[in-house]
């Protein structure tokens, strides 16, 4: 079950709005990993003859990701941006490697770790999510997903057979920022024709709640055991 907790500018979610949609984070709100990072990098980087140890690598990838700039690249489209995406995951994997002591990877590890985690199969999707967005349809709400990713969430929210539940799906790399920047949520709202009070933000982060807190939104926090 989801347990939803109101962020910190409300007292009761009782008292919020009637919402008439819903702007939804993706990663570990809607969708999850089937293992951790660690283990698929330490899986692929075996195959180009590094050997790393999973635990490690969930270590010291926490860190680099927080040590990152924004996944945002305002003004790029089509072939630049996915280009930019790359780039950008290629740095991170060779700060990565940097934390655990080893040089920088070739190109073709940047390329097999990138495709290997648009692959639906490394993904999966809590029984709850299902449920609620049937129910939330069915309520007439408008349905978005806002995600501090790339253009790899299309291709996995379709093989997860999730997109067809949303009007709209804004991405941080196309977006041009990333939250807690409230941009992604206004342009989730735009895209919906809605206004900040008739909208709630679900997530699962504190970067969520400053950007819903910022756009005017109520946020839920999702509570998994």
């Amino acid at each position: 079950m989801i347990r939803s907790a109101p962020s910190s500018h409300t007292n009761h979610a009782t008292r919020w709005p009637r919402p008439r949609g819903l702007l939804i984070d993706a990663m570990g709100t809607l969708i999850t990993l089937r293992q951790s990072v660690g283990t698929t990098y330490a899986a692929v980087a075996a195959d180009h003859g590094l050997a790393l140890e999973a635990t490690a690598i969930d270590r010291a990838f926490s860190a680099v990701y927080r040590e990152a700039p924004p996944l945002a690249f305002a003004g790029l489209v089509g072939s630049e941006l996915e280009e930019a995406e790359r780039l950008w995951w290629a740095a991170r994997i060779d700060a990565l490697l940097d934390k655990l002591g080893e040089p920088p990877g070739p190109p073709r590890l940047h390329r097999d770790l990138f495709e290997r985690f648009a692959d639906p199969d490394l993904w999966s999707v809590p029984a709850d999510v299902p449920r609620a967005l049937a129910r939330w349809h069915h309520r007439g709400l408008r349905l978005a997903v806002v995600s501090n990713f790339d253009q790899r969430l299309e291709t996995l929210l379709e093989g997860l057979g999730l997109r067809a539940w949303f009007a709209a799906v804004v991405i941080s790399s196309r977006a041009g920022a990333a939250k807690p920047s409230p941009e992604p949520l206004r342009q989730a709202l735009t895209q919906l024709e809605l206004e900040p009070h008739e909208a709630w933000h679900i997530g699962d982060s504190p970067e969520d709640v400053i950007a819903a807190g910022a756009a005017g939104l109520p946020c839920l926090l999702v509570r998994r055991p």
